[in-house]
């Protein structure tokens, strides 16, 4: 069975996107293709964990929707650990910067694009930190998503954020409320 890098497995609100609000058990996987200057994960801690283990922290807590996020999470989840957690009864969702393509049996997926080149296959959230960019052209070169946010960067650019969506409702606001509230 394979070995997973597992920065942490803990149980919150999901405070981003679509979601927001809804009671998560969060599976941070190590390590990160991409290296963004606003992340606030430290890829360099992990504790080496098989699929059956990640799913008996995971099932410990009462929701059964779970983010499998980095990092970049798909640089190692696999038909292998989403099977498991899909056998254990979990909604799967990724959060994923849009580099690789997604496994088969994933319930949800969140791209929160950075850096090309991308190479995801299916959006059904796209969840853009927008600092300025053109968040047009960049959802042109990805999969169709049902759902547009855009998310201030550390609420420090709300005003432009929300001012641009005013001017563009295809886009909706997403905030970190799990940070304005101050929960993981």
């Amino acid at each position: 069975q394979g070995m997973y890098r597992v920065n942490e497995i803990f149980y919150s609100l999901q405070g981003e996107g679509f979601f927001t609000g809804s009671a998560a058990v969060f599976v941070r996987l190590s390590g990160c293709n991409r290296a963004c200057a606003f992340c606030d994960t430290d890829h360099r801690a992990f504790t080496l964990m098989t699929a059956d283990e990640i799913v008996a922290i995971a099932s410990k807590y009462e929701s059964r929707f779970v983010v499998v996020t980095g990092g970049e999470p798909l640089l190692q989840l696999d038909d292998a650990l989403v099977g498991a957690l899909k056998a254990a009864g979990f909604f799967v969702a990724v959060e994923t910067n849009g580099t690789l393509p997604v496994p088969q049996g994933v319930d949800w997926v969140t791209c929160s694009p950075k850096e090309k080149p991308w190479n995801i296959d299916r959006i059904d959230e796209l969840k853009i930190v927008w600092q300025g960019q053109d968040v047009e052209a960049i959802a042109r070169e990805l999969p169709e998503a049902t759902h547009r946010f855009l998310q201030p960067l550390s609420c420090s650019n709300t005003d432009e954020v929300v001012g641009y969506i005013l001017r563009n409702p295809r886009w909706r606001l997403s905030l970190q409320t799990h940070k304005l509230i101050g929960i993981q």
